[in-house]
């Protein structure tokens, strides 16, 4: 039997892949069955590029689909109750040293996005923060060493 792996969402991560899924299924998969059925159409199946592509995109929708059901029916919500307390859905401020400060919002591994102060609550701040009030200064162990944090403020 297969281990069943959690994973850890916020409420809007959940929403948006739910979004996802829904346009999926209900917007891009009869797209790509009319583009099938007009490739279809158009002759020998065995020398179509056009068939051939519409199949690959059929396949690749479908693998897309099947993980999005399965993230959506194995994910964990995490509703961020107690705003002292840094944990998945909360926005910190970190500090490295004074005048130093960055602020993230910690999120599911499958939300992270850097370029957007998303980060993962597997990442190594988000590992060391979560679980700990504003004020608190914290040991961060990352591959390049550990160094420590100020967690300047949780919301």
């Amino acid at each position: 039997m297969k281990k069943e792996n959690k994973v850890i969402m916020t409420p809007e991560g959940y929403l948006e892949l739910e979004a996802e899924l829904n346009d999926l299924k209900q917007n891009k998969r009869p797209e790509v069955i009319a583009t099938l059925k007009y490739a279809r159409s158009l002759g020998d199946l065995s020398e179509n590029a056009d068939y051939d592509a519409a199949r690959n995109e059929q396949a690749q929708l479908e693998s897309r689909i099947k993980e999005l059901e399965y993230k959506l029916e194995h994910c964990e919500i995490v509703d961020n109750k107690d705003k002292n307390v840094a944990n998945v859905g909360s926005t910190i401020v970190v500090e490295y040293e004074p005048g130093d400060e960055e602020e993230f919002k910690l999120v599911g591994s499958l939300e992270a996005d850097a370029f957007n102060n998303k980060i993962s609550n597997e990442s190594p701040i988000g590992k060391a923060v979560i679980g700990h009030k504003a004020g608190e200064t914290i040991s961060v162990e990352s591959p390049n060493g550990s160094y420590e944090v100020l967690l300047k403020s949780v919301k």
